[in-house]
């Protein structure tokens, strides 16, 4: 078999076979297939596209290209939630708290943020203390005493996903349907979940901008985990508008132990019972309706927070913070950015805003960089919300007053006025099934 017979084929529309998606990926995994290659089949399928069969073998190639995870051990049934990524998304540090207490198992495997913000494991790092590097029988310990255990990747998972996202990030095919699908999902199949919620956002904070792309991308992943005999729904979630009010890795933690203790951002914690709802309805707790009702309640009556403050502990951090949560580090300056123009706020570039928190020091442009956990923006207003000249539009914060003005300049620019209030835009525009 030659790769060359394989890019000539994909080339002129034809289907790969499993063998020969196989072939390709066993060669991307041990280095026999030149980056040249590589790259000129990933064009291929860019324009040329992949059935469903063709994605849920690269899919599966994937996956299998490294180590898989074996959850066996771990009594009861597993649930999981994967996000496509966005600003201020801090979701899994509320809605694990809420299923775990209910009774589910949340054996997490998270990722580490380049971008943006931190991911959710340089958010729990912004925990004082708290490790997320655990050896794999203290993990499924404490998940089998606890319910709940958020951490690193610790082993190689899906490599040839790594290098295939390498190529495609500097040959313009990161935006193709399968390959992104084989990539999230390759990822997240080598974990050993029985029920996975996928929550796929859509808006300019987004990878997919339209509603219509984020619907085909969830369709295509919620099918090819079906395949993998996993019990599977995707919803779609607003990121036109940040979610929440804080967007950088302390000032998120901050925000989601506010909304354990009941407290959070209208927005966000809707966002965060529906997630939660989803997961426990497919761990066999009932309708979604009665899911979320069991959740509502996990959040009222205290145990989600008590489970959180379990989870820390037990990862070595320092649960005093989460009782107050004055007690994490905080940024030696802080800046007021005003408006600079009365008005509705009509809309704003989401993508855009976590660039500003980027350029505070709160998120990372290489794998080496070291993020600044207590750098960020609270948003005092946000979409749909009336101000005046002058009014504080977010209250920026960071260890390097220099930071400010160029993190500002992107705020300002990312940020449109108008007349008359916006239509409000659902936060949930789709579940599918």
């Amino acid at each position: 078999m030659r790769l060359y017979d394989i890019i000539k084929k994909k080339r002129d529309g034809g289907e790969l076979s499993t063998e020969e998606i196989d072939f390709f990926i066993r060669g991307v995994t041990d280095g026999s297939i030149p980056d040249y290659q590589i790259s000129a089949l990933c064009m291929a399928i860019y324009f040329r596209g992949m059935n469903v069969r063709e994605t849920s073998d690269l899919t599966f190639a994937v996956r299998d290209s490294g180590d898989r995870l074996d959850f066996s051990a771990i009594k009861g049934i597993r649930a999981d939630k994967h996000s496509t990524g966005g600003v201020g998304d801090k979701t899994s540090l509320v809605v694990g708290p809420i299923v775990a207490s209910l009774g589910v198992k949340v054996a997490k495997m998270s990722g580490r943020g380049l971008g943006h913000t931190g991911g959710t494991v340089d958010k729990l790092e912004a925990i004082p203390g708290l490790k997320t590097t655990l050896a794999e029988e203290d993990f499924i310990r404490q998940v089998n005493e606890i319910g709940i255990a958020i951490v690193g990747q610790s082993r190689e998972f899906a490599p040839a996903d790594k290098k295939l996202y390498a190529l495609r990030d500097v040959t313009a095919t990161v935006d193709s349907m399968p390959l992104i699908a084989a990539s999230i999902m390759g990822k997240k199949l080598a974990a050993d979940d029985d029920c996975i919620v996928l929550d796929v956002k859509t808006g300019s904070g987004s990878f997919m901008k339209s509603v219509e792309r984020s619907r085909d991308l969830a369709r295509l992943m919620v099918d090819i985990g079906k395949r993998a005999g996993k019990k599977m729904v995707a919803l779609i979630t607003d990121m036109d508008v940040p979610l929440g009010n804080a967007i950088g890795n302390s000032l998120e933690v901050i925000e989601a132990v506010e909304t354990l203790k009941g407290r959070g951002p209208e927005d966000f914690t809707e966002v965060c019972l529906t997630l939660a709802a989803y997961m426990l309805s497919l761990a066999d707790m009932g309708t979604p309706d009665e899911a979320k009702a069991l959740a509502k309640r996990a959040l009222l009556d205290g145990s989600a927070l008590q489970k959180f403050k379990q989870m820390v502990a037990a990862q070595g951090g320092d649960p005093a913070c989460i009782e107050d949560t004055d007690k994490f580090a905080k940024a030696k300056y802080s800046h007021a950015v005003k408006a600079t123009a009365a008005g509705y706020i009509t809309r704003v570039d989401t993508e855009a805003y976590g660039l500003a928190s980027l350029a505070l020091g709160a998120g990372r442009n290489t794998a080496e960089d070291r993020i600044d956990y207590s750098a960020g923006i609270l948003l005092n207003k946000k979409t749909r919300e009336h101000v005046e000249k002058g009014e504080v539009l977010a209250t920026l914060f960071a260890n390097d007053e220099k930071k400010f003005a160029e993190a500002e300049r992107i705020l300002l620019a990312a940020t449109t006025f108008g007349p008359t209030m916006p239509a409000k835009a659902p936060l949930i525009y789709d579940i599918v099934e």
